[in-house]
């Protein structure tokens, strides 16, 4: 072979790698398009690996639960806003629906009105098998409802005094009841307000009952003290759930269920240990709340004597 064709050859091969170099590279930047690069948070991913460790028991807790016929029933109360869907959603997320049901009632109809109070909810308990998650329950009357004037307080008082009653009915048939209450600071509340005002995924959670939430801030809070006083023992205690970190909110409940529930090949406790800051035993919440309460009156009536 001469030195020439030897070069064109040389050439050749040269032209062909640079066009499987290229055809590669075309190939590469196929594959991105469409893509983009995605920086996440270190204690974002934490939360989701911690989080999907966490529905991985509530759906052993729940596949034992069917297996045995328990009754489960989790109740949601707290501050508008406070999240209480959105820890809702994360425990359902992966579980069967088969066996499970979301209470969630609009108000009450014109023949709702003339029942018991507690017969439309009463429909709603769980059978055998079954885990039932009510988004607000029975104790609108201990918080909406005085606070706004849907009921009179007659009512209200008569409501306070029942419901314990009530509520040991439900446990000695054999139900496992569960009571969290989302509690916010008034500011966090605003700036939730204010979110779903611009968010228009979010507004339809704004109602007109909201928007007063902030003025009315001060009677919400003596309602809430009323209700802990009235409903909190030992056999239906209440969980307070601090919310203003969304997150850690939802892992605190769901690690509070999984402790109150047996079920066979549960994780290590200390893996379902909660947050003291976060997840509070409701008696220690009414003490605090009395402790408040108290230099607040201690500071209006420093103000009268200055006066």
């Amino acid at each position: 072979m001469g030195k020439k064709e030897k070069k064109k050859n040389d050439n050749e091969q040269k032209s062909i790698e640079a066009l499987e170099q290229e055809v590669e590279k075309k190939k590469k930047k196929k594959k991105r398009e469409g893509k983009i690069p995605i920086w996440r948070k270190i204690e974002t991913i934490e939360y989701e690996k911690e989080l999907v460790k966490l529905q991985v028991e509530l759906l052993k807790m729940q596949t034992y639960a069917k297996e045995k016929g328990m009754k489960i029933l989790i109740l949601f109360e707290g501050r508008d806003a406070a999240g209480k869907g959105g820890i809702i959603r994360r425990i359902t997320e992966h579980l069967n629906p088969r066996g499970l049901r979301v209470v969630a009632l609009e108000k009450p109809s014109d023949v709702e009105r003339t029942q018991w109070y507690f017969q439309r909810y009463s429909k709603h308990l769980p059978s055998a098998g079954e885990i039932v998650i009510m988004d607000r329950s029975w104790y609108n009357r201990a918080g909406v409802e005085p606070v706004m004037g849907f009921c009179s307080q007659q009512e209200h008082m008569e409501f306070l005094e029942k419901v314990p009653k009530y509520e040991n009915m439900i446990i000695s048939s054999g139900t496992k009841l569960i009571k969290f209450y989302l509690s916010i600071s008034k500011d966090e509340q605003n700036r939730r307000f204010e979110s779903r005002k611009t968010d228009p995924l979010k507004q339809h959670k704004l109602s007109p009952v909201d928007q007063l939430a902030q003025s009315k801030w001060d009677e919400y809070s003596v309602a809430k003290f009323s209700m802990l006083m009235a409903s909190h023992n030992r056999s239906s205690p209440w969980t307070v759930i601090k919310a203003n970190n969304k997150k850690q909110a939802r892992l605190n409940a769901i690690k509070h269920v999984l402790q109150k529930i047996d079920y066979p090949n549960k994780i290590d406790l200390k893996e379902l240990k909660t947050d003291p800051k976060i997840a509070i035993d409701g008696s220690d919440e009414i003490a605090a709340m009395e402790k408040q309460m108290s230099t607040k009156i201690h500071i209006a009536d420093q103000e009268l004597v200055k006066d």
